[in-house]
């Protein structure tokens, strides 16, 4: 589809060996038959205001920033679009027409993209979100539901002043804390919930939840996508309830970013899923 020069764009963290992201990318420039690149570059906190400063001269289009580059590369690019300046951190920076830098942050778009795809009965004013933890994506995950409209967001913590902290700053009273102690209680009458730990990941420790409270018409979207399946979703779906895994998330997040350097909008759909989860066999 481009037949020029060739098109260069990566992915920028320390470390980034285990980062799926030139698996994804690569598998839409074969796809669209794009002369480009999309490669990993290993840069440390230090190293990172001299790579992005250079990316022009170096005819790179445009990277994704990921741990622990999120929030400290905000400051370090040209412009931020309405998204990043909300969340806090962006994961996406494009050199634009004019030689600029914007950085941008598709996070959120992505949550909302896999949720839409993948339960498509879900409306914002379904009702209540509960959410599991504080950190991480949280900030833009919360950010995304609450532009979307929905009435209320209950978080549950490890650590509640994480959650009164992010809470303070969003500054949305639709945006509740409650107890760790009351995580289960959290789910009553919620029409949605999110774990946004990595309790449940290959590796780490389960999610103790008891889902009795919740809604048999619940939505349950588990963020982790290691394993695919996590014991929440699992017990989820024995119960009745529509689950989503977290791999969508990843996959639509990277839409925007892909579009702005390579000039297409590319199709999430199952056969890149099954191309990505191969690099866990």
């Amino acid at each position: 589809m481009n037949k020029g020069k060739k098109i260069v764009a990566g992915v920028v963290g320390d470390p980034i060996s285990h980062s799926l992201s030139p698996r994804l990318h690569g598998y839409w420039l074969n796809k669209y038959n794009i002369e480009g690149e999309y490669q990993a570059f290993h840069i440390t906190s230090g190293e990172l205001a001299n790579f992005l400063s250079a990316l022009k001269n170096n005819k790179i289009r445009g990277v994704n920033l990921t741990l622990p580059h999120k929030v400290s590369g905000m400051a370090l690019v040209d412009k931020l679009n309405e998204s990043a300046q909300k969340i806090g951190a962006i994961n996406t920076i494009y050199v634009d027409d004019s030689g600029m830098l914007v950085g941008t942050n598709t996070d959120g778009y992505g949550f909302l993209k896999n949720l839409e795809q993948k339960a498509n009965n879900w409306r914002p004013q379904n009702g209540p979100v509960s959410m599991i933890g504080a950190g991480g994506a949280a900030r833009a995950i919360i950010v995304s539901l609450l532009d979307s409209g929905v009435p209320e967001i209950r978080i549950c913590n490890r650590t509640i002043d994480n959650a009164q902290k992010l809470t303070s700053e969003l500054n949305d009273s639709r945006v509740k804390v409650m107890p760790w102690e009351q995580k289960d209680q959290s789910l009553e009458g919620a029409a949605l919930l999110v774990n946004v730990t990595m309790l449940g990941m290959a590796g780490q420790a389960p999610l103790e939840l008891d889902l009795k409270y919740l809604p048999k018409t619940a939505i349950v979207y588990d963020i982790v996508y290691h394993p695919l399946e996590t014991a929440l979703l699992a017990n989820a779906k024995r119960r009745g309830n529509k689950t989503v895994d977290g791999l969508g998330m990843l996959l639509h997040q990277a839409v925007p970013g892909f579009k702005a350097w390579f000039g297409v909008e590319p199709e999430v759909d199952s056969a890149l899923r099954t191309h990505v989860l191969e690099a866990f066999k």
